[in-house]
């Protein structure tokens, strides 16, 4: 089982790598949004794309099954392509190169990848992205950063979301950057737009 892996995850990194020759060429920056189910990927994509006006914008919506958050995404106007991945966990490389090429993202494209909601799998294959985001709500309890190490360690930036409704949950969001140790961190809302703008600045930084 572990030789079984090592290749799947080979043979994985090698079209990410292909992926990544891809994005640098085309000047698209490329986004993989982690989370478990229900933390606010979506919401905080619709909220982004509203925002973000500057530049060109597209979205590959991973889901195991439906179009409802491909849906969602098509409603702001926005490129998107839905991946549904059945029985899988997560997205890989294969997948991502297939809905780029049904996108064809123009020049200079601000790319996300919302993965499929899970703290586990989507940490262990390279997508050729640029930048991995983990969003993870105030609902979810203050001890996600512990329970999920590899997803956490592989961020470069991790969204605690639902801030505003920190006064109703138990979350420690001091003791959650502490776990989270030198990762970036932003705390929003996105169904509010409370402080939203620190994760639009850290997108266009």
């Amino acid at each position: 089982m572990i030789t079984l892996e090592e290749k799947v995850l080979a043979k994985n990194d090698h079209l990410a790598g292909h992926n990544r020759e891809l994005f640098a060429a085309r000047g698209v920056r490329a986004i993989n949004l982690m989370s478990s189910p229900g933390s606010g990927k979506t919401t905080l994509l619709e909220r982004t794309l509203r925002a973000v006006t500057d530049r060109p914008v597209a979205v590959i919506e991973g889901d195991q099954e439906t179009a409802l958050d491909a849906d969602r995404i098509r409603a702001t106007g926005c490129p998107v392509v839905q991946v549904n991945t059945g029985a899988g966990c997560h997205l890989d490389a294969a997948m991502v190169r297939d809905a780029v090429e049904r996108l064809d993202p123009a020049p200079g494209t601000l790319l996300f990848i919302e993965n499929v909601g899970n703290l586990v799998c989507p940490a262990l294959f390279d997508l050729g992205e640029d930048a991995r985001v983990v969003v993870v709500s105030v609902t979810e309890g203050t001890d996600k950063p512990l329970k999920y190490p590899a997803m956490f360690a592989a961020a470069d930036l991790v969204v605690v979301n639902k801030l505003d409704l920190l006064p109703y949950v138990d979350f420690d969001l001091e003791l959650c950057r502490k776990y989270l140790g030198s990762r970036a961190v932003v705390a929003l809302s996105a169904t509010r737009g409370d402080q939203v703008e620190l994760w639009l600045e850290w997108l266009t930084g």
